[in-house]
């Protein structure tokens, strides 16, 4: 997803040691640079301990005016050990003052901040370290307010981007606008939704790590349970620290998770936006996979207008698609799909969705699952199952998750607003075969005929129980009346061709003919008898050749 790097002054930041050296007077001289001006300062504290490692905080700038240093404290061991006791507690500088003690910083200091890449600065007489402490807590002051500023502006944006068309999107945007993080966005299922690149002023773009290496900790969100964040890193650069947070339902069921990556531990203010980004990313899964507004007032809209589909206008028409659109967590232009769900047989269900159709237990809890599946809020539970319209194109993966449950599905073919009647009408035609055969199909995937609706396991049944007199006949004699059986209905009921095709007299023909009415009980001169047996033919075996029941789909015969 292509963001806008925000520039380095609009950053939700901190107080960094560059940016306090700048405020400081210019009699204050940087006698050596560590190279950590980027770091967080946390606090200015003055101190004479030979040893003050153990009151400090990571990140201070510490004050001496030199006292330690005396006498048997100017040896470069002494220097040596006591600065790098400073760095093993991570200060950030060591401020060396300029008299009482010392006129010049004592040589050992520097060169012992040079060996333990400490920043050195040398504070004259005249700048007092109350000074320098007042500086401080004024920056701070003046960064505080300006970082309250800044997350007013920044929670703007992110309810604006929870307002948009596509509100996961835009508030991974604004996220990875504002903190220095990349950002995964990823579903129930263990598919990637949302995707937002760290950029930083004056460097490239971090992209986000990709779903093979963040199934680990997938795994391990979305098997967990309760309010959680999961730690890791993946030794890249902009991945040395990455974290995982759950998106969780009321009743704290996982659905989805996000993942955020960054080179360098985030600040509060920093941790405060993303907070905000989660909690509004929880509502907004928990409102597609749990209520929204929008399938109210769109099924108000139908039941008030049910002639809007065919009469609405431009402006009208679009507005059922936006709300329908709103439904389906797709967009106005996005194509639609209808699902229909064969009700598995109790000793077939697993899992949650299969548990949830059996009685006694809650419809509510089945209709959220089915909601979750196929990221729609368009779900009806009927009788037999249930029927859902989904922007999913229902591919192979999703498919085998609801198999798993002993769930078969009807998939629909890609319609838009005013073909959802129709396409429908065609799922539901399927159903049938679906039960009978205990097999999911597609639309797209099937011939349209009587045979391929009918399927080869619905047709085998057909012709089993219509045929079922002839097909217990001995061999010979059962072949022999199905032949003719087969050349008559072909030929539409001619005595001559039938004779012609199968070398009998026509005579003949109408003696077996008559056999076969007596044995099937039917009026073979009814067009309804004829038709039925027709396409029972069709999955009995031909000793002449193939029938339909033997090719991959007997739609074709």
């Amino acid at each position: 997803m292509a963001t806008v790097a925000a520039d380095g002054s609009e950053r939700l930041g901190f107080v960094t040691l560059d940016r306090f050296l700048q405020q400081l007077p210019p009699e204050l001289e940087v006698l050596y640079d560590g190279g950590n001006g980027s770091e967080r300062l946390r606090w200015v504290e003055p101190s004479e301990l030979a040893d003050p490692t153990p009151y400090l905080l990571d990140g201070e700038f510490l004050l001496t005016a030199g006292l330690p240093f005396l006498g048997g404290g100017g040896q470069e061991d002494f220097a040596d050990a006591y600065v790098q006791r400073l760095v093993a507690a991570r200060v950030c500088a060591l401020g060396f003052g300029l008299e009482p003690y010392f006129d010049t910083v004592p040589e050992a200091v520097v060169l012992a901040c040079r060996r333990h890449n400490l920043t050195l600065v040398a504070v004259p007489k005249t700048v007092p370290f109350a000074a320098v402490g007042l500086e401080f807590s004024q920056l701070l002051e003046s960064d505080n307010a300006t970082t309250f500023r800044q997350l007013a502006d920044t929670n703007r944006q992110l309810m604006r981007a929870v307002l948009s068309a596509r509100p996961e999107h835009e508030l991974l945007a604004a996220l990875v606008q504002q903190v220095p993080v990349w950002a995964a966005l990823v579903g129930s299922d263990g598919r990637l939704r949302a995707r937002g690149s760290a950029r930083a002023p004056g460097a490239g773009t971090t992209p986000a790590a990709d779903m093979a290496t963040l199934q680990p900790l997938l795994a391990r969100l979305l098997a967990g349970s309760g309010p959680r964040v999961e730690l890791d890193s993946f030794g890249t650069a902009g991945s040395e620290l990455v974290f995982g947070y759950p998106l969780r339902s009321t009743r704290d069921a996982n659905l989805g998770a996000l993942v955020l990556g960054t080179g360098a531990p985030l600040t509060p203010a920093q941790n405060s936006v993303v907070s905000t980004a989660v909690g509004l990313l929880e509502l907004l899964v928990r409102q597609r996979t749990s209520g929204s507004l929008a399938p109210s007032q769109l099924a108000t809209a139908l039941l008030l207008h049910p002639e809007s589909l065919a009469t609405a206008g431009t402006r009208q028409l679009n507005g059922l698609k936006d709300l329908l659109a709103q439904s389906i967590s797709s967009t106005r232009s996005g194509q639609l799909r209808v699902v229909l769900g064969v009700r598995p047989a109790p000793a077939a269900a697993d899992g949650p969705a299969g548990r949830a159709g059996r009685a006694g237990d809650s419809p509510v809890r089945e209709l959220l699952e089915w909601r979750r599946m196929f990221d729609t809020k368009l779900v009806e539970i009927t009788d037999d199952g249930f029927a859902a319209i989904t922007r999913l194109k229902v591919d192979d993966g999703v498919l085998a998750g609801v198999e798993r449950l002993g769930w078969r599905l009807v998939v629909g073919s890609a319609t838009e607003l005013s073909g959802l009647s129709n396409a429908f009408r065609q799922a539901s035609s399927l159903r049938g075969r679906v039960e009978a055969t205990g097999t999911s199909v597609r639309v797209d995937e099937v011939t349209w005929s009587v045979g391929g609706l009918l399927g080869k396991e619905a047709g085998t049944l057909l012709a089993t129980r219509l045929l079922a007199p002839v097909l217990a006949l001995e061999p010979e004699r059962r072949d022999n009346l199905i032949g003719i059986l087969r050349a008559w209905l072909g030929a539409n009921g001619s005595w001559d061709a039938t004779a012609k095709s199968t070398g009998l007299h026509r005579n003949s023909v109408r003696r077996q003919i008559g056999i076969l009415a007596e044995l099937l009980d039917l009026d073979l001169n009814a067009a309804q008898a004829r038709a039925e047996l027709w396409f029972a033919l069709q999955y009995v075996h031909d000793p002449a050749g193939m029938t339909a029941a033997d090719s991959p789909d007997p739609g074709v015969a």
